[in-house]
């Protein structure tokens, strides 16, 4: 419990810039083409334009409220009526009563935003925060690979257990581990993962492996290994403990060295 780390956050962290540019590259023509309406003193005519021209470029219009659904959000319209968001989208009327309703129409007419594509950049950069709690556990599997790695240590990664007709005591629900090593007397299933910060997912795997690895130790050959980390722990402590004394082998990537010494 002394060696968990407060964080496995490195800088490239917090963005993924690369999935925001695929993302915005995706809308940018259409966008391109709803800059005509910032600025514009009669918005419903700017609309009426586009529409003559491609209807369809207003399908966009939903990312520019941090919406990434295809329109296939249900909302209360001006009427009390729960209709779907893309229901905005087909025609020139409901697309001016969206900007106004939204509060769009105003942020365009006063030049609130020089350009639709930068603007769709923030929100995208916004949006991708929500993919953070799988990005450590990403950088954590990295970590590990990393490790093994500079230990020459051959690994594969995403390994599933239907790949072994053994493991039939796992019933038939296919399990997926994160790494898996095979020596010349055992095989390996290995999972990763990292917690900064506590709730009831950490005491859901707890229980979870340590229903998993006694049925694969039953297994000759087979043992189960779970490398873990994180402060999140401190609050769940009781049932890492409980999984610490049910799965033999529980490393954290300070202790992590014990494990691929007994490898090497």
């Amino acid at each position: 419990m002394s060696q968990l780390q407060e964080t496995n956050q490195t800088l490239d962290f917090f963005c993924d810039f690369d999935k925001i540019s695929a993302n915005v590259a995706e809308v940018e023509m259409s966008l391109n083409t709803l800059n005509y309406l910032i600025g514009k003193d009669d918005l419903a005519k700017g609309v009426a334009d586009i529409w003559q021209r491609d209807s369809k470029v207003f399908e966009v219009l939903s990312i520019l409220i941090a919406v990434r659904d295809e329109g296939k959000k249900p909302v209360v319209d001006s009427k009390g009526n729960v209709v779907l968001l893309r229901s905005y989208f087909g025609s020139a009327a409901k697309v001016v009563e969206f900007l106004q309703d939204t509060g769009l129409a105003d942020i365009f007419m006063s030049r609130r935003i020089k350009n639709l594509v930068d603007y769709v950049f923030g929100i995208e950069t916004g949006l991708d925060t929500n993919a953070r709690k799988n990005r450590s556990g990403h950088i954590m599997e990295n970590t590990v690979a990393k490790r093994f790695r500079e230990n020459k240590i051959n690994f594969r990664q995403e390994v599933y257990s239907s790949e072994f007709p053994e493991l039939s005591v796992l019933g038939t629900d296919e399990k997926r581990f994160d790494f898996y090593i095979e020596t010349s007397n055992k095989k390996y299933l290995i999972e990763v993962n990292f917690y900064s910060g506590g709730g009831s997912k950490l005491n859901e795997v707890a229980r979870a492996y340590t229903e998993l690895a006694p049925k694969i130790n039953s297994v000759k050959g087979f043992e189960f290994v779970w490398i873990t980390d994180g402060v999140g722990w401190k609050s769940a402590r009781n049932k890492l403990e409980e999984a610490y004394h049910t799965i033999p082998s529980v490393y954290n990537l300070t202790n992590l060295s014990t494990f691929i010494n007994n490898i090497k």
